[in-house]
């Protein structure tokens, strides 16, 4: 006989699994049979392929100038094995993005480049990259540094947007990137924020908005914080362990704070 765990009622409050109940000394049947949906639906968004052509057709749609890329891993497998090669470009999309910030250079830097990144799963940024893209472009256009470029990229991390920015000689470079899957989060999008991108920055040099999907963190709320950020960021030349997000502090009214330093309010 299958006895409920009296902390039942939690559950309505999370997606955190608890209160799963036993059967003797182990999991109910249905219970393990949502474990196992859980875990294989992770599992896909790891190895799930983007659909690039027609992510990049729907942002053309809507008037966005899009780049398409592949990191220098070939193929999933190398890209799962090696994630040095996940941070850099192909050679021959290298010198492509290369030719194109030569031919720019005449122009006033680029404010923001934004990097659609398939990352760890492929879903998330199926699912929300575009809608998000929506969401932060009024935002940024207040700021007068909406992006110029967008650049789809494949088999590719975080660090991959440093040499993307860097290349395109941007100001700052905006990574929307697939997370690694949890059991209950198989389509978590991820932004980092980089000023100045180029190969070689940390990930202290960055700022992360994270668990971006409607079980998480709302589009318009991330599209706040990346805006703020952004923002800070200009005032400050900086972003990582050198900015801190206060971007729902209101007393702060949009001011930026360096990081250790105490703020208006305080």
């Amino acid at each position: 006989m299958s006895t409920p765990d009296p902390w039942l009622d939690l559950r309505r409050l999370t997606a955190a699994r608890i209160a799963l109940g036993r059967s003797g000394v182990s999991l109910p049947t249905t219970e393990w049979l949502r474990f196992a949906q859980a875990h294989a639906l992770a599992r896909d968004a790891v190895h799930t392929a983007l659909d690039t052509a027609a992510l990049c057709q729907a942002l053309a749609a809507e008037g966005w100038a899009v780049q398409q890329v592949h990191s220098a891993a070939p193929d999933r497998a190398t890209y799962l094995r090696r994630p040095d090669l996940g941070r850099r470009l192909a050679p021959a999309d290298a010198a492509r993005l290369a030719a194109l910030g030569t031919a720019q250079a005449q122009a006033p830097a680029p404010p923001l480049v934004v990097v659609l990144a398939d990352g760890l799963s492929a879903a998330a940024v199926a699912a929300h990259g575009l809608p998000l893209l929506r969401a932060l472009q009024p935002r940024l256009a207040a700021q007068q540094q909406a992006p110029t470029q967008v650049v789809v990229a494949e088999q590719a991390r975080v660090a991959l947007g440093d040499e993307v920015g860097g290349l395109l000689r941007a100001q700052a470079v905006l990574v929307l990137v697939g997370e690694r899957p949890g059991l209950s989060s198989p389509d978590s999008l991820g932004a980092y924020l980089t000023w100045a991108p180029r190969v070689g920055r940390q990930d202290a040099e960055r700022n992360c908005v994270s668990n971006i999907r409607p079980e998480g963190l709302g589009l318009n709320e991330a599209a706040h914080k990346i805006a703020w950020l952004l923002g800070a960021a200009r005032k400050l030349l900086a972003t990582g362990v050198a900015l801190k997000d206060e971007s729902d502090a209101p007393a702060l009214h949009g001011a930026p704070q360096a990081a250790g330093l105490p703020s208006a309010a305080g």
